[in-house]
């Protein structure tokens, strides 16, 4: 579930964001725009504070850096050269960088970043729209560092709301692994970039109603709908969810996903880092392993667990791990892939269950065809359950487009749908 960020254009692996910026949008970065001041600084608070006090600090902002701003004509340049429609733009963009405070998967105080950006002009109060995004194993991908992971950032904000997209934990400039696909470390970090980006907002002289719009392609299409889910729960109070439209999620991991693994529905190369970063990123969570030679074959096994430090790029990854899935797991794994037990079925169902609930809000799901990526059966059991949970749900299905295809033909429906309030 990556996407290729400069591009748009499926290749290796895709529940995720990819390096290569294009050049065109990289060269818009005003020269200057690092150098600019500092919006907010940091606290001085120490940051070893525990239990209910440290909870009470999530989302408190440690700092906001600017990293780019774009005119309305740069940003409709770029996106028409990517096939995404730009009949929604309104305005030119600021883009910055906040770190905040959050918890890791065990509940401990840390940092995270994310991409907060503002419409030049707009008027003083802003809607927000919170867009996660897809797989990615180095952490310089995200989209707080990489300027070819902000583009659709760039279009939401410029409808004239304000966008929250964080780097998830361990992405970006956070500390520490990510823990790849783990829901609710996914939702707890989306959720304090929400109220980061209120603070940081109001230090930049503009003020979040609170009206929240929730998008996300592959696997922030998954983390985008748990999101929604705790939003309308409480768990972020002040903000009022409005609209809910994931792109391409693995909503299904049990009963779509990972058997699509083994009968030729995903690719092989996408097949192979998806599974092998979710077995490792997981094994930290759940007792998946002991020695990874359980799972991978050798010489896989000796040396996946290096590759995914967050320090390599994908391409790299790809390069040094089994041509298929079959030759990169042992025999005995290979068989959980369809009849999980253990530590790896504990993994599954932590991860599923994203679609079980009734949202408030009206609901469009957006899948393409001839994703290999994610396939669309993943949308459909979403858009079944939520319609059993008696939701107003609409599975807009893009036709006879790949993994990205689908982000590319969905991105501007998605804007002028928020735009229009998401009735």
């Amino acid at each position: 579930m990556t996407q290729d960020t400069g591009k748009w254009t499926g290749s290796t692996a895709s529940w995720g964001v990819r390096r290569g910026a294009s050049a065109a949008l990289a060269a818009l970065v005003l020269a200057g725009a690092g150098a600019a001041p500092v919006a907010y600084a940091a606290d001085g608070h120490a940051a070893g504070h525990a239990g209910a006090q440290q909870q009470g600090r999530r989302g408190e902002v440690v700092s906001v850096v600017p990293v780019a701003e774009h005119s309305k004509a740069e940003i409709a340049t770029e996106l028409r050269d990517q096939h995404v429609g730009t009949d929604s733009l309104r305005h030119g963009v600021r883009a910055y960088r906040v770190t905040y405070r959050t918890v890791d998967p065990y509940g401990r105080p840390t940092t995270a970043t994310g991409l907060l950006t503002l419409p030049e002009g707009g008027g003083r109060r802003l809607a927000l729209v919170s867009d996660t995004h897809g797989t990615m194993a180095d952490r310089d991908y995200a989209p707080s560092v990489a300027e070819g992971a902000r583009a659709q950032s760039y279009l939401f904000a410029s409808t004239g709301r304000a966008v929250a997209a964080p780097d998830y934990l361990g992405l970006g400039e956070g500390p520490g692994p990510h823990p790849y696909m783990d829901t609710r470390s996914s939702v707890t970090a989306s959720v304090d970039m929400l109220r980061a980006a209120r603070t940081a907002a109001r230090g930049l002289g503009r003020t979040v109603t609170g009206d929240l719009y929730v998008t996300g392609f592959s696997q922030g299409g998954q983390v985008a709908t748990a999101l929604a889910r705790a939003v309308q729960g409480g768990d972020a109070p002040g903000f009022r969810l409005k609209a809910l439209a994931p792109v391409a999620g693995p909503y299904d991991l049990a009963g779509t996903e990972m058997p699509a693994l083994t009968n030729g529905r995903v690719n092989d190369i996408s097949g192979v880092f998806y599974t092998s970063y979710f077995l490792v990123a997981q094994n930290r969570l759940h007792p998946i392993y002991q020695d990874p030679a359980e799972v991978f074959r050798q010489p896989y096994a000796g040396r996946v667990e290096r590759l995914f430090d967050g320090r390599h790029e994908d391409e790299d990854i790809i390069r040094q791990l089994a041509p298929n899935v079959r030759a990169l797991l042992t025999d005995d794994f290979y068989r959980q892939l369809t009849h999980p037990t253990g530590g790896f079925r504990e993994a599954l169902r932590a991860d599923d269950g994203t679609c079980d609930w009734k949202p408030d809000v009206p609901v469009r799901l957006y899948a393409g065809d001839d994703d290999t990526d994610v396939p669309i059966g993943n949308a459909r059991t979403c858009a079944r359950t939520l319609a059993r949970r008696g939701a107003r749900v609409r599975l807009l299905d893009m036709g006879a487009v790949d993994h990205n295809g689908s982000y590319r033909a969905a991105l501007s429906r998605i804007a002028r749908w928020f735009s229009g309030g998401a009735a």
